[in-house]
């Protein structure tokens, strides 16, 4: 049984960190280098992201400066850019690409946070999905034999709080992210 649990939280915990990288590419309003962890560039006949071929710093609160260690690829690093979903011109100085994030209007800023809210409801949805899986292991060892009843209801309420767990974990990273849109 412990390792349906051990299953149930390894699988859990990854659907939170995924919704940790999808919540970090949506801007913010200010600058954050995890805009760019999705675009990648043709470099070299290799689709290869934007981090692996420059170095991507905060320069100011929404000025994010993108350099790359190879020049011939700064034309490939603004096309590339340019044809993402980030919604940001870049500026091509020749040396290094510049991405100035815009103030947030109020109709974008209700925009993200129901995206917030999909995303979330979206994880919640994994997370049991998850506990129907782990439930049903357990009833199949409870079919096979390997469990007792009451190891079954007690199996079932363990996993029932390892979701509980997740799914409050959800919502604490749907607030804070929904909170930093709103007041920035």
């Amino acid at each position: 049984m412990k390792t349906v649990y051990e299953f149930a939280k390894t699988k859990m915990g990854k659907t939170v960190s995924a919704l940790q990288s999808e919540f970090g590419a949506i801007r913010a309003g200010r600058a954050n280098p995890q805009v760019l962890d999705r675009v990648t560039v043709d470099y070299y006949g290799t689709p290869t992201p934007v981090g692996q071929l420059a170095s991507i710093a905060v320069s100011e609160a929404r000025v994010l400066t993108i350099q790359p260690w190879d020049k011939s690829v700064l034309k490939g690093i603004e096309k590339a850019i340019q044809t993402s979903d980030i919604g940001i011109n870049p500026q091509n100085d020749g040396s290094v690409i510049r991405l100035t994030f815009p103030p947030l209007t109020e109709d974008r800023r209700k925009e993200l946070a129901k995206d917030i809210q999909k995303l979330a409801e979206g994880s919640k949805v994994a997370a049991r999905s998850i506990r129907r899986d782990a439930i049903e292991k357990l009833k199949a060892m409870k079919k096979a034999s390997e469990i007792t009843e009451d190891d079954l209801k007690d199996g079932e309420k363990e996993v029932q709080k390892i979701t509980d767990n997740c799914i409050k974990e959800i919502d604490a990273l749907a607030a804070a992210k929904e909170k930093e849109i709103l007041t920035v």
